[in-house]
C-alpha cells in the first residue's frame, strides 16, 4: 500500500536542474513542501516559484555540498521554518568520462569525490539526528548503475557511487531500527544537463556512438516519488540494467575481456 506524502517536508540537493528538479515539480503534487538546495539560487528560485504558481510550497536554499556551514545552516533553517524532515533526497553529484590519466586532480578527482560521496555523507549526517530524534524519516540517495559495474573512463565517478552505495547499505543497516528508511536508487544512463555539460573528450565521444535507450529525467523522478511512497532498498533502472548487474556479478572474466577490448580499440595516449 503507497504511502501518503501530503504534507511531508522533502529536502532535495542538486535541486536546481535534471533528477532533482523533476522530483521537487513531483514531490510538489504530491502536496509536499519542498526545499530546494544547490549552488545556483537563481535557478532555485526560478523553480520555487514555478511550483508555487501551481499552488504547492517550496522553499529555495542555496548549498554547496562541500561546505559543512553551508549544510548546517540549510538544515537550520529548513528545521526552523517546518520543524522537521520528514524526506532528504541526497541528488547533487556530476560526473567525468575520460581516461584516468587525463584527469585533472583537483576537479575530476578531489572535487567530484567531495561532491558525489562527501556531500552526501555530510548533508545525511546534518539531518540524521533530528530524523532518529522523532523516530522516522526516509533518506532517499542518487546513486548509479556505476555503483554496480564499474567501466573504463568513469573511473573515478564509478569509485565515488560504489562509496555512496556502500554508504547507502551501511546507514539503512544502522539506522533501520529506529524507524528510518535508506533507499538507495540506480539509475542508467539518461539525458540530463548533468551529461549535456559533461567535458568534450574523444572516449566520450566514442561512447555516445553507442546506441541505446537513455531515460528521461521526469521518468527518474517518478521512480523517486514511488520508492517515497513504497519504500524499499534499492531500485534499478531501466529493469533490464539488472540482468547487465547481474552477468558482471555472476561472469566478472567475462566482463573484463569485453572491456578489455574496449580499452585496447579505443585508449590512445598522448
Amino acid at each position: 500500500m503507497a504511502l501518503s506524502l501530503q504534507g511531508k517536508v522533502v529536502l532535495i540537493t542538486g535541486a536546481s536542474s535534471g533528477f532533482g528538479e523533476e522530483a521537487a515539480r513531483l514531490f510538489a503534487k504530491e502536496g509536499c513542501k519542498v526545499v530546494l538546495a544547490a549552488r545556483r539560487l537563481e535557478r532555485l528560485q526560478t523553480l520555487a516559484a514555478d511550483i508555487q504558481d501551481l499552488g504547492g510550497e517550496a522553499l529555495a536554499v542555496p548549498v554547496d555540498v562541500t561546505e559543512r556551514a553551508e549544510i548546517d545552516l540549510m538544515v537550520q533553517t529548513v528545521l526552523d521554518l517546518y520543524r522537521k524532515i520528514d524526506i532528504l533526497f541526497n541528488n547533487a553529484g556530476f560526473g567525468g568520462v575520460n581516461w584516468f590519466e587525463k584527469f585533472k586532480p583537483e576537479r575530476d578527482i578531489e572535487t567530484m569525490i567531495r561532491v558525489n560521496l562527501t556531500g552526501t555523507m555530510l548533508v545525511t549526517r546534518a539531518v540524521l539526528p533530528h530524523m532518529l530524534d522523532r523516530r522516522e524519516g526516509h533518506i532517499i540517495n542518487m546513486v548509479s548503475v556505476a555503483g554496480l559495474i564499474a567501466a573504463p573512463t568513469i573511473s573515478t565517478y564509478s569509485a565515488g557511487k560504489y562509496g555512496v552505495r556502500a554508504f547507502t547499505d551501511a546507514l539503512r543497516r544502522e539506522v533501520s531500527p529506529f524507524g528510518i528508511k535508506v533507499s538507495g536508487i540506480y539509475p542508467g544512463p539518461a539525458k540530463t544537463e548533468f551529461g549535456e555539460k559533461l567535458e568534450r573528450t574523444r572516449s566520450r565521444e566514442t561512447i555516445q556512438k553507442i546506441k541505446y535507450p537513455r531515460l528521461k529525467s521526469e521518468y527518474v523522478a517518478s521512480c523517486v516519488v514511488d520508492v517515497a511512497k513504497r519504500p524499499r532498498r534499492t531500485l534499478v533502472i531501466p529493469w533490464w540494467f539488472r540482468i547487465i548487474t547481474t552477468f558482471d556479478t555472476l561472469f566478472p572474466v567475462l566482463v573484463d575481456w569485453i572491456l578489455y577490448r574496449f580499452s585496447k580499440k579505443n585508449h590512445e595516449l598522448d
